[in-house]
């Protein structure tokens, strides 16, 4: 009686450690993502075509003392949030955001180099691992960041490049915050539902 709980044991045991390995191996699938398929690339020009179309019309409407959201900031954070993609293909992602960025009024080429870090941001915070429970924050901390970072280095550009007044930084400050604020939650709320409609 006592052999058979002793290979009961070990066989759950064994069963255990596949589940393990199949789960590390998922994991390390995931994390070591070579390069963007045909769905990927779909759907990183689908989302940043939305950000671009949110951006023109609803933008304008939810205007709070210049604070709104940056749809297009928002999207390419989804788009990297969604297909975890190396950061290479993050720094790419956020170079596309830029150029569509220049079809809008605007300091022109700035956002080359603030889409383009905050990309990378977003590229490098979404390697965090951290829940609470079942909830997920990392989407909307990563995503918030990254816009802060965005803002942040547009608002820089504006003093040193474009030589605009230094009040501009304080100026900008909480309109760069709050529309990360925006950013963050406008990528929480669509993530779950986009990461089940598309199977991540």
């Amino acid at each position: 009686m006592s052999e058979e709980i002793k290979n009961t044991e070990n066989t759950r045991e064994e069963n255990e450690q596949v589940q393990e390995n199949l789960q590390e191996k998922r994991e390390l699938k995931t994390s070591e993502k070579k390069g963007l398929n045909i769905a990927d690339l779909l759907l990183t020009a689908i989302l940043l075509a939305a950000g671009a179309v949110l951006k023109f019309f609803v933008g304008s409407i939810i205007n709070i003392g210049g604070m709104k959201p940056n749809f297009i900031i928002a999207m390419y954070c989804m788009v990297i949030v969604l297909i975890r993609p190396k950061v290479i293909y993050a720094a790419i992602v956020g170079l596309l955001a830029g150029a569509i960025c220049q079809f809008f009024p605007g300091t022109p080429y700035l956002n080359f180099a603030s889409e383009l870090a905050g990309a990378l941001a977003m590229g490098f915070l979404i390697k965090m691992n951290f829940k609470f429970g079942k909830y997920d924050p990392v989407p909307a901390l990563a995503t918030f960041l990254s816009t802060v970072v965005s803002g942040g280095l547009y608002t820089i550009l504006l003093i040193f490049v474009i030589h605009a007044d230094k009040s501009t930084l304080v100026a900008y400050i909480p309109i760069v915050l709050c529309t990360a604020l925006f950013n963050s939650v406008i990528v929480q709320i669509l993530y779950l539902p986009l990461k089940k409609a598309l199977k991540k």
